[in-house]
C-alpha cells in the first residue's frame, strides 16, 4: 500500500466508497443524501488542505483522508482531518496508516495540534484507533449525532498534540 497526494483523477476511485459510506449516516454528520459534486468540492482539499489516498499494489483507491486548518485566523494552527476506509479493505491497517500519514504531515506543514470535531460515539472503531494513536477524548456533545438505528448519540471532540 502506498499513501499519496490525492489526484484529480482519484476522485472515481475515492467516490466509489464515500458514497456508500456517507449514505449510510452512521458515521459522518454529512448530509447523506449530498450529491457527487459536492462531496468532491468538501473532501478534495484546496491548500492549505490537504487530501490523500492510499492505494494498493494495483493502483486501486483502498482510502482516503483530508486536512485542513481546523478554523481561520486565530485558530489556523490547528489542523483538522477527516479519514474514510473502504469497507472492502477494512481490517488491513489501513486507517492507521492514513491517519499517521495525516498526522506527521501536518506536524511538517507547522501544525501545532490536530482536533478532532465530531466523531460518533458508537464508532467504536474509529474512535479506539484514534486513542490508540495519542488522541484524547475532550468532550462529548450529548445526543449531537442522529444515527440511523441507534438514535441520538454523542459527538465527540478529540485532539492530540502535535509539538
Amino acid at each position: 500500500m502506498q499513501i499519496r497526494d490525492a489526484r484529480t483523477d482519484d476522485w472515481p476511485g475515492i467516490w466509489a466508497f464515500l458514497s456508500g459510506i456517507v449514505a449510510a449516516g452512521d458515521t459522518f454528520t454529512w448530509d447523506p443524501d449530498i450529491d457527487e459534486d459536492r462531496a468532491r468540492r468538501t473532501w478534495m482539499k484546496q491548500a492549505p488542505g490537504r487530501t490523500f489516498v492510499a492505494v494498493d499494489e494495483d493502483g486501486t483507491v483502498v482510502g482516503t483522508a483530508e486536512s485542513h486548518p481546523n478554523q481561520a485566523g486565530g485558530g489556523s494552527h490547528v489542523a483538522n482531518a477527516g479519514f474514510m476506509v473502504h469497507p472492502d479493505h477494512s481490517g488491513r491497517g489501513i486507517g492507521r496508516a492514513l491517519c499517521e500519514h495525516t498526522v506527521e504531515q501536518a506536524r511538517a506543514d507547522g501544525f501545532r495540534a490536530m482536533q478532532f470535531n465530531a466523531v460518533v460515539e458508537t464508532n467504536t472503531r474509529a474512535v479506539a484507533l484514534w486513542r490508540s494513536l495519542g488522541f484524547e477524548i475532550l468532550t462529548t456533545v450529548p445526543e449531537a449525532f442522529r444515527h440511523p438505528t441507534k438514535g441520538f448519540t454523542g459527538l465527540h471532540v478529540m485532539y492530540r498534540r502535535l509539538r
